[in-house]
Parts: C-alpha cells; structure tokens; sequence
C-alpha cells in the first residue's frame, strides 16, 4: 500500500497560489482563461500547473470547490429556516446569482445538469445534485412541488434561467422574475 506523501512546503505554496490565480481569472474571464496565463500570473511554469491539475476541469473545480460546497450547505440552512417550498425558490436563486457572479462556475455546474452517464460525475456536480435533491423532495413531501419534478431537471432549469438572465443583462436582475415564472408551473 502506498502512502501519499504530503506536499513540500514550496509545492503547497505554488498549488495555493495557482488555485487564487485561477479562481481570480475564471471570475474575470470565464471558463475558457488561458492556463498559460494562469500559470504565469501565479509565477509558474505551466509544467507545474499541469502537475497539480491534469486539465480545466480539475482546475476549474478545485478553484470553485469551497464556493460550490457553500452553496450546497446554504440548501441546509434555508430548509430549516424557510417552508419547503420557499426554501427551494431561495435557494435557486441564490445559485442562479453565484453562478452569474463567478463566471467560471456556469460551466462547473454543467456536469451537475448532464444526465450523469459520463464515467466522472465531479464532486462539485455531486455536491450540487445532493443539495437540489434534498430541497426537491422536501418540496414535494410538503406538497408544494409537483411529483414528477426530478432533481437533475430543476439544477438544469436554473441553468436555463442563468443562461436566460445573462442574456437579458448579464448582471443577473431578471433571475427572480425568471424564477417565478419558472416555478409557478412546477407547483402541485
């Protein structure tokens, strides 16, 4: 059995730096940043960038993880301070607005909206699912969510209304109206 060995102290320091840098130049520039361009503000070859993180994917994600863990807990906490129903619409919006605010995590979330039949389903996409599941079938315990809403068809419903929000003004002001025009035809 082989054991991992924790990283020197220059090589945790390059790692944190890159992951800073990163979630600094998916903010500003989407997804598509150059990594060429992230590994020389973060003041590293691209080798080292590489070393740390194979492709985008696991750079994108680890430089969002915290956030995409944040947004997963704060389903918890509007479950137990709102009604079911409430609760879910929140926090919808909420993700809605984070995903505009931090233009890189829209493509982030993605894996969480696929149908799942890729061999990866990312921890953030997991993370994702878990919170809209729990939230889901609250909703519908409560009466308040029609029965046949899937969990996976309302993160991919959010997606749509971000996509929809950025359109219209890509600061995110129309998210609420979409929501609600959203979820009056969901109810039960």
């Amino acid at each position: 059995m082989s054991q991992v060995r924790p990283m020197r102290a220059d090589a945790r320091r390059n790692y944190e730096r890159l992951l800073a840098v990163a979630a600094e130049a998916f903010a500003e520039q989407g997804e598509k940043a150059s990594l060429d361009d992230i590994a020389k503000r973060a003041g590293v070859g691209s080798g080292t960038l590489y070393r740390h993180f194979p492709n985008r994917q696991a750079l994108l994600e680890a430089a969002y993880v915290d956030r995409i863990g944040a947004i997963a807990a704060r389903a918890d906490e509007l479950a137990a301070e709102l009604p079911p129903g409430e609760a879910l619409v929140e926090w919808l919006n909420e993700l809605c607005v984070g995903t505009i605010k931090a233009r890189g995590l829209k493509a982030l979330l993605g894996s969480a909206v696929t149908d799942g039949s890729s061999a990866a389903v990312t921890v953030c996409a997991a993370s994702m699912r878990g919170a809209a599941t729990r939230l889901v079938e609250a909703a519908q315990r409560a009466g308040v969510l029609r029965a046949d809403v899937e969990p996976v068809e309302l993160l991919r419903l959010a997606h749509g209304v971000t996509t929809a929000s950025e359109l219209a003004d890509d600061q995110g002001t129309h998210i609420r109206r979409y929501l609600t025009l959203l979820t009056e035809g969901l109810r039960a």
